[in-house]
């Protein structure tokens, strides 16, 4: 083979493994619950939630609406009921592909920052990458508190920690449970601001309690209602993220968010 096809055909090669790389990170994800039930009460049926590839998607609704029992489903939580299934939009399962993100940040009490960002590693039997923890807690403003324990940082800074560990993993597809709901409004502010650039290109679903949360991250934005409960039309607010809260955009879509979440009427949490 002359020197021409071989460079034609490397570059080849090259260009379908970077085709489906960015295929396997690009992976969306699809939700079919034929229904969900705790004792008697039916919270969900014939449910259906679409993840757009490389999107973040946000649940709006009150306590007791089924949102965090839906991320819970997505993450091999709890077991999925009869005739329901999660696929990727790929038609590949995404137990492997997916990480989460609490709302308590969840960190070893015992071990360093550096150590909590590298403990998915450890739990899966592989060597840490210590390099990539250390340059995403650099990422997050954590540069200098690479060996601190949990119990001497801040609640935001715990955050940022456990947002670095998220990341860590490096999967496509990230469930975020109203991971910034016990911070202060500034605090709460630049975690959102982080999450909104370290998270592009990554297939999100955040669940959180806050309109203006959802406004600032989400691209498709959907309020949770009724009894069983339903899906509202979409709401894609336009602009890159994080968007500006203080923007007549946002702050008219606020108000609609509020209207339709006051109207919601789905029984005691």
């Amino acid at each position: 083979m002359s020197s021409d096809r071989l460079s034609y055909s490397r570059s080849q090669e090259r260009s379908s493994d970077t085709a489906r790389n960015q295929a396997a990170l690009n992976v969306g994800v699809s939700l079919k619950l034929a229904r969900l039930a705790f004792g008697d009460t039916i919270i969900l049926e014939n449910f259906d939630l679409t993840l757009e590839p490389a999107q973040i998607t946000c649940l709006l609704g009150p306590s007791g609406v089924g949102k965090s029992s839906i991320l819970k489903l997505l993450a091999g939580f709890l077991p999925l009921p009869t005739n329901s299934e999660v696929t990727g939009t790929d038609g590949l399962g995404i137990t492997n592909r997916t990480s989460y993100m609490d709302q308590q940040d969840l960190l070893l009490p015992w071990a360093s920052a550096l150590e909590n960002v590298v403990v998915g590693a450890r739990l899966r039997g592989q060597t840490p990458d210590f390099k990539r923890a250390r340059s995403l807690l650099a990422q997050v403003g954590l540069k200098d508190y690479i060996t601190a324990r949990p119990d001497t940082l801040s609640g935001g800074m715990r955050q940022r920690v456990a947002l670095a560990r998220t990341l860590m993993d490096d999967s496509p597809i990230v469930l975020m449970d109203e991971p910034f709901s016990a911070l202060d409004a500034i605090t709460k502010f630049r975690l959102q601001d982080l999450a909104a650039n370290l998270l592009a290109q990554k297939t999100v679903l955040l669940i959180t309690h806050d309109p203006m949360e959802a406004l600032r991250l989400g691209h498709r934005i959907f309020v949770m209602s009724g009894s069983p409960v339903r899906l509202s039309a979409p709401l894609c607010p336009e602009g890159s993220l994080p968007r500006d809260p203080a923007s007549d955009d946002l702050r008219h879509h606020y108000s609609d968010i509020m209207a339709s979440l006051a109207l919601t009427d789905t029984g005691p949490a």
